[in-house]
């Protein structure tokens, strides 16, 4: 039999290694995990910083290991091809796989969107949101039909945003997209 102090120190070390044994799997995967975050957040960041964004524009990503894949729309056909070219000189990036959609120009569309615009940043509740450097609700036209891409505060704003969409002359339809913080 071993001493009483040799006993608890063998008991602490199973104990230990089995803990070990246990946690191990988890923090194998922890830095994928922790690459896989950092990636998302330079596309990201690649993505708002391109010079031509606005909020006429969607542009949204996925992120599998080191490839990947852009969607959304865009007025310009260059701020496709840019948003390509900086995902790629992204350190990690793999592939990329660019399916942006450019949308047809049409004096009709340019039109709309600058008065859903105005419709929809000048209504008070809504203002706060045209503060920022790209404000966060996207107005994608096609062809007269309207659809809301981004994130707003709550459902109240959401509500207001489609509402004020709607209520631009020569528009089709109106699609909300947006989505709410809480």
């Amino acid at each position: 039999m071993l001493p009483r102090k040799n006993r608890i120190v063998s008991i602490t070390l199973i104990a230990g290694l089995l803990m070990t044994a246990a946690i191990a799997p988890a923090f194998a995967r922890s830095p994928q995990r922790q690459s896989d975050a950092k990636l998302q957040k330079e596309v990201r960041h690649v993505l708002v910083m391109q010079p031509f964004y606005s909020v006429f524009d969607n542009l949204e990503y996925r992120v599998d290991g080191d490839r990947v894949t852009l969607v959304g729309q865009v007025v310009r056909p260059t701020l496709k091809s840019d948003a390509e070219k900086s995902v790629k000189s992204i350190e990690g990036v793999a592939a990329v796989d660019n399916q942006i959609e450019v949308l047809p120009t049409s004096p009709g569309d340019d039109r709309i969107r600058r008065a859903e615009f105005r419709a929809i940043y000048s209504a008070s509740n809504l203002q706060r949101y045209a503060q920022q450097a790209v404000p966060p609700i996207h107005i994608v036209v096609k062809n007269g039909n309207v659809t809301l891409f981004g994130a707003v505060a709550n459902q109240g704003d959401k509500t207001i945003a489609e509402m004020r969409a709607n209520s631009v002359p020569g528009v089709f339809s109106v699609k909300n997209e947006l989505a709410t913080d809480k």
